[in-house]
């Protein structure tokens, strides 16, 4: 954890990469912390890429106003090329020294924080993470912005798909986010009352999925959920998956529905809210205690502070009592 000695006069916040409820909240509770602080506060539209292209506005406590409710950010995001060239870097840094900017709070994922180090250690600003992605894929803190109300949006639709595989005897595959990360499939499968969940951590395999399926079948189950990560390793892709079971299993008929970026969208729910809030305050409290290069997290319900190493470098691993679980009550 890095140490800066520059007294901290204003700061200014953006948010990277792919959206997720609860980036608004935290976006409103940075501004009025350096409010409360009596330090300048900056938005920065669409992420690293208008911290190249200079596209700043000056914030108040009143300018964040309202905005606690809604999903997405206001701020925008996007995904910049132009920041992984040493040379727009430079021009992003000399804009915010035009504005004498002393830190920036980026709100974004493992990619975003990559790019934030780089940015810290090349230049003398102080920069601190709070991590805003549905995957919780960050390591270092238990839960991120978002995660919760994806979990919700996902349960409400798993449940409202039970209805009609109830009705009509089917198989129905749920695919949902997460390339790298089971935690929506594994959380959400439990939640909703999934026959079987797929994950990336783990390959079931084909064999044992069909398995599974004909046992159930023969305990008398006419319909069937499975929940499906986008990352899971059976098959190329959820509809070979379904064609598949179909030809094992012709006593089943299999429907795939792919939620997509339903699950990124919707206001952010309470949890995802207090904790946007606490990670904002929290982000300003680091900077004025002269932490740079660390991301604000939650450990047991606790607000810490995790170097951006431990973020970045160590991937976070799958909770294997709740694959116990998970198999214990979906047999």
């Amino acid at each position: 954890m890095k140490k800066t000695e520059k007294k901290i006069r204003s700061v200014a916040v953006l948010t990277s990469g792919g959206d997720s409820p609860g980036m608004n909240a935290a976006i409103r509770a940075v501004v009025r912390a350096a409010s409360y602080n009596y330090l300048k506060c900056y938005g920065i539209y669409r992420g690293f890429q208008g911290l190249i292209e200079n596209e700043f506005e000056e914030l108040g406590a009143r300018s964040v106003r309202n905005i606690i409710n809604r999903g997405g950010t206001f701020l925008k995001s996007a995904r910049s090329h132009d920041f992984r060239s040493p040379e727009f870097r430079k021009v992003a840094y000399n804009n915010l020294k035009s504005r004498r900017i002393d830190a920036l709070v980026v709100i974004g994922g493992d990619g975003s924080f990559t790019g934030a180090k780089i940015f810290s250690e090349e230049y003398d600003i102080a920069v601190i993470g709070i991590p805003g992605t549905i995957d919780n894929d960050i390591n270092g803190t238990d839960f991120t912005l978002g995660y919760d109300t994806a979990l919700n949006t996902v349960v409400d639709a798993i449940d409202k798909i039970r209805d009609t595989a109830n009705s009509h005897d089917r198989l129905f595959l749920i695919e949902v986010m997460g390339r790298d990360a089971g935690d929506i499939a594994l959380n959400s499968g439990i939640a909703a009352g999934a026959e079987e969940i797929l994950i990336p951590e783990e390959n079931l395999g084909m064999d044992r999925l069909v398995e599974s399926l004909h046992k159930s079948r023969i305990a008398g189950k006419t319909s069937s959920i499975v929940v499906v990560a986008e990352g899971d390793q059976i098959g190329k892709n959820i509809t070979e998956l379904a064609e598949n079971l179909e030809r094992d299993l012709p006593q089943y008929e299999c429907k795939v529905t792919v939620l997509g970026h339903i699950q990124r969208g919707g206001s952010p729910s309470c949890y995802d809210r207090v904790l946007a809030s606490r990670m904002g305050v929290g982000a300003i409290d680091a900077l004025l205690e002269g932490d740079t290069n660390v991301m604000i997290g939650v450990s047991h319900s606790k607000i810490v502070r995790v170097p951006f190493e431990t973020a970045i470098d160590f991937k976070k691993t799958i909770d294997t009592d709740l694959i116990r679980v998970a198999d214990i009550i979906s047999s």
